[in-house]
């Protein structure tokens, strides 16, 4: 496998085996909501069951972008996020469907909390901290459901240091083999953290 770099670590220091955290991007806010609790429940299980069998503890689920005919209901479940354990992998479904958003929400959070104003310093691990809690780690890699041509909006952050493998499948159809294939994928590559050699 591929290797990780956990918060405040350089990429030499990190264990180059580990998989720990997989984020997977796909569908639009309307999508989401159109799935029942029922089929929430079996993609929450199986995705889990998948991530956790590659050495995963965590997964990230989050639309790809708020999609032209988002409902009301669909807009405010986007300030939503539910957090979960399925067997030793906790899943986050995080409904915000844009990076910027979520980036000026953690930073009035960090504002208000305490940090800025001469009481700390929001730097780059506080952000890190507040945009991946629960998760202790960013994500290894990040699965995006669409073509490799477009980035989606609702990633800012995690483009930094994870290996993106989009996948040509649409949210509703979204199943294990996908996510397997993935894995795979990320496990052939030899990550540079952003650098060029």
């Amino acid at each position: 496998m591929a290797k990780k770099r956990l918060r405040n670590q350089e990429p030499s220091e990190v264990d180059q085996t580990s998989l720990r955290h997989v984020l997977v991007v796909g569908g639009t806010l309307d999508e989401w909501q159109a799935l029942t609790e029922v089929q929430w429940a079996q993609r929450r299980h199986e995705l889990c069951a998948i991530a956790s069998g590659a050495g995963a503890t965590w997964l990230t689920l989050r639309p790809y972008e708020r999609g032209g005919n988002s409902s009301a209901a669909a807009i405010v479940a986007a300030a939503t996020r539910t957090i979960e354990d399925h067997d030793g992998c906790t899943v986050i479904v995080d409904w915000c469907p844009d990076g910027r958003d979520r980036l000026l929400a953690v930073i009035e959070q960090l504002r208000v909390g305490g940090l800025g104003h001469g009481r700390g310093q929001i730097d780059e691990a506080a952000l890190a901290d507040a945009l991946m809690a629960p998760a202790p780690c960013e994500p290894d890699l990040t699965v995006v459901l669409g073509p490799s041509t477009r980035v989606p909006p609702s990633l800012i952050w995690e483009l930094s240091y994870c290996e993106l493998v989009f996948i040509d499948a649409t949210w509703d159809l979204l199943s294990g083999p996908h996510i397997k294939h993935a894995i795979n994928e990320y496990a052939l590559r030899n990550r540079r953290f952003g650098g060029i050699t």
